[in-house]
């Protein structure tokens, strides 16, 4: 019963922005570390950004540091990825994950695409 629901991917030009959501349920969220992955085709699953359980700490991949911005409402049971400056490169499919310590939960949801073109 572990469910991510992400959302507000889209067409996107480049230098431009968006901001991606993850409705989290079947867990208690405020306990749990969250992480926004992305894959784009023919390459592997790449971590993009973590935050730890109270929102107080976060870390992002060299390739993202910089232009992305990740966020979390407890209140919400949501975690947010700010994305500003899109290049081409960030084009993807974008998926949360939750994690009790190094122990992931539940399945990959559906993701939301994030395309960057002019």
């Amino acid at each position: 019963q572990v469910q991510f629901v992400e959302s507000g991917g889209g067409l996107v030009q480049p230098g431009g922005s968006l901001r991606l959501s993850c409705a989290a349920s079947g867990f208690t969220f405020s306990a749990a570390a969250m992480r926004w992955y992305r894959q784009a085709p023919g390459k592997e699953r790449e971590w993009v950004a973590i935050i730890s359980s109270s929102g107080v700490s976060t870390n992002y991949a060299d390739s993202v540091k910089g232009r992305f911005t990740i966020s979390r409402d407890n209140g919400k049971k949501t975690v947010y990825l700010q994305m500003n400056s899109l290049k081409p490169e960030d084009t993807a499919v974008y998926y949360c994950k939750a994690f009790y310590g190094s122990a992931s939960l539940g399945n990959w949801g559906q993701g939301t695409q994030v395309i960057v073109s002019s």
